[in-house]
């Protein structure tokens, strides 16, 4: 139940940077994503899996969010 909970949470952030743009490279990432093919949901899910790694190493590392790194690991889905 929590892991859906989570889910919906970090679902949640996808839809508020693509909604405001910022970072702009979320917005891309998920058209780019879909015009390849992927749906709605396989796409924020795909752009949530690199925001929660970056979340894990901004908390683990105790450092700011790196807007570069975060948009090359966008850049690296297919």
């Amino acid at each position: 139940m929590a892991n859906l909970k989570l889910k919906s949470k970090i679902l949640e952030i996808v839809d508020n940077q693509i909604n405001i743009n910022d970072p702009k490279i979320t917005k891309e990432t998920m058209e780019r994503l879909m015009g390849l093919g992927y749906s709605e949901t396989e796409s924020k899910e795909m752009i949530g899996r690199v925001l929660v790694e970056e979340m894990y190493d901004i908390l683990k590392n105790q450092v700011p969010f790196n807007e570069k790194r975060y948009s090359d690991k966008l850049n690296m889905l297919p």
